[in-house]
């Protein structure tokens, strides 16, 4: 059993609609199947239309079997059972804080676990889509501002910062590790991604030249190389 989660900072497109990005590209593929099954999760931004609307547009051009989930109003009863042939997890961004209280409030994150520890499995996102599978990292959930956000799922160890390329998250987010409010972690930029298998770093997307990702500790930033 393998479990596999792609940690993107955010898109390398402009602009709410056009083709998928190459991370949503990735992330459909590492399953390894021809139509894996695809389960898609807009918690983090209120399950709005919006985002449904982009998931039939990405799922209308990307092979896959679609499906999402709708926790405002819940029509899965045994999430269990429904994730059982789910091969990949998919999750939006937007309010990390949220999404971990209505995950935990229905069982969401324990069902993830289970399905997980029963057979090979695929989880990620970008920018709340990705910070939500480490401790925690640098959020602006509470307000206008930068903050550390901690308890998140664990699935990885340390934080993460997504859009890492934006000055005022990345310079926030440094002083929070070098401060030692944060534990030590990964800066992303957009049209990058993180790809870890069983919690090994496997590999460094960029879905395009300019893209990097960064170790963060108390003595900085360091980019990564593999």
């Amino acid at each position: 059993m393998t479990t596999q989660i792609v940690a993107m900072g955010g898109y390398e497109i402009d602009g709410p609609f056009g083709p998928p990005s190459k991370l949503e590209e990735y992330i459909f593929a590492a399953a390894g199947k021809t139509t894996p099954r695809v389960c898609f999760l807009p918690t983090a931004s209120s399950h709005v239309d919006f985002f449904l609307e982009r998931w039939n547009e990405i799922t209308d051009a990307l092979p896959c079997d679609p499906c999402h989930i709708e926790l405002f109003e819940r029509t899965v009863d045994d999430l269990d059972a429904f994730l059982a042939d789910v091969d990949v997890v998919y999750v939006a961004g937007g309010n990390t804080a949220n999404l971990l209280a209505i995950w935990r409030a229905h069982g969401l994150d324990a069902a993830f676990a289970r399905r997980a520890g029963a057979g090979d499995f695929v989880v990620g996102g970008a920018s709340a889509g990705a910070m939500c599978w480490f401790e925690g990292g640098l959020t602006d959930s509470y307000g206008t501002t930068h903050q550390p956000l901690h308890g998140a799922l664990g699935w990885l160890p340390g934080t993460f910062c997504p859009h890492f390329g934006a000055h005022e998250r990345r310079r926030s987010y440094r002083t929070m590790v070098a401060d030692g409010d944060l534990a030590p972690g990964y800066g992303v930029d957009d049209g990058a991604a993180l790809h870890f298998v069983d919690g090994e770093l496997t590999n460094i997307v960029r879905a395009k030249a300019d893209a990097n990702a960064y170790r963060v500790d108390e003595r900085g930033q360091h980019a990564l190389e593999l």
